[in-house]
């Protein structure tokens, strides 16, 4: 595949078999569990591709029953994945996700998984060159050492080639500590052109409740940074200035996961559509308000007819 024939976008992690119980029920009281997958960076690339935009994932999974219903379920929604790559030496990652005690468990099982064993070697990098975004997140380089080369290696190639880099934190303390995240999030920050964190991220990363001085530190950035979570809205910081973009309301929540790899594929289909950064937020705010209206991951990620409609309904079509 040569350069023109790249995704306009690309990203790629860790995407894992997914079981959980039919109803909010705990794992111990079922018998059976709904088979599905997930992950931060396929569920981008699926959200993408369901507006209108051409996208691939790659990275490492089991050449096993999970590694591959997963590629053909990817491939199925318009997903490039043919730089994937199926191990034989390592199994696909797997979660579990129940209802325990009123409160939602997510049960992990990726040590020594396939994606955990990534290597610079297994990019390609005229692949990353020909896109016109690379979306990463803080998930891959959580993985183990070599998985954080790989980040490094695929953020360097794509600024090399004058490709857009956008970086979603995604903390999972479960995966490392704040102090390592820190070391390795906000130096990603830096060589990121647009920034995505949630406003707990950004607590957490800059060891602060004061807005305006994680502001100044933003501000600092070459990125545009948009903060999801600021109350009711996401605020839009560039080049200094902070604009505040209401939510878009969800009419019931049932599943909240998800939900910020929902509005990241929306806001970057809405950039790839050439919208505003502004523009960008209130896309990825529909989508992300559609996702926890059903159970799972992406399965409720919307077409760009259902997404459209919606910005028109609300107003927030601007061109």
């Amino acid at each position: 595949m040569s350069n023109s024939q790249s995704p306009d976008l690309l990203t790629f992690g860790e995407t894992m078999a997914l079981f959980m119980p039919q109803e909010y029920r705990s794992i111990e009281q079922v018998s059976t569990l709904e088979q599905s997958f997930g992950g931060a960076e396929s569920n981008v690339a699926i959200g993408v591709a369901r507006l209108g935009c051409s996208a691939g994932w790659f990275g490492s999974l089991g050449d096993d029953p999970f590694g591959r219903i997963i590629l053909k379920r990817l491939r199925g929604e318009g997903v490039d994945v043919t730089r994937a790559r199926l191990s034989e030496d390592a199994p696909t990652g797997m979660m579990f996700r129940e209802m325990a005690a009123g409160k939602l468990a997510v049960h992990y099982f990726r040590k020594h998984s396939a994606a955990s064993r990534m290597t610079p070697d297994d990019l390609d990098l005229d692949y990353i060159r020909g896109c016109k975004i690379l979306h990463i997140t803080g998930i891959t380089p959580a993985l183990g050492d070599s998985c954080r080369q790989t980040i490094l290696a695929a953020v360097a190639a794509a600024r090399e080639a004058g490709v857009l880099i956008s970086f979603d934190p995604n903390l999972r303390l479960k995966l490392w500590s704040i102090e390592e995240a820190r070391r390795v999030v906000l130096p990603l920050a830096e060589m990121a052109d647009y920034f995505l964190p949630g406003w707990d991220e950004l607590r957490m990363l800059y060891e602060t409740d004061d807005f305006e001085a994680v502001k100044e530190k933003l501000s600092g950035l070459k990125a545009i940074s948009v903060i999801k979570g600021v109350g009711d809205t996401t605020v839009v910081l560039e080049n200094g200035k902070a604009v505040e973009i209401p939510f878009y309301p969800a009419d019931q929540v049932i599943d909240t996961v998800g939900a910020g790899d929902g509005f990241c594929s929306g806001f970057l289909a809405g950039l790839l559509k050439g919208m505003s950064p502004a523009e960008a937020v209130r896309l990825g705010s529909i989508n992300g308000s559609l996702v926890v209206q059903m159970r799972g991951d992406w399965e409720a990620l919307p077409d760009w007819k259902t997404a459209y409609g919606r910005l028109s309904d609300k107003g927030w079509v601007e061109r």
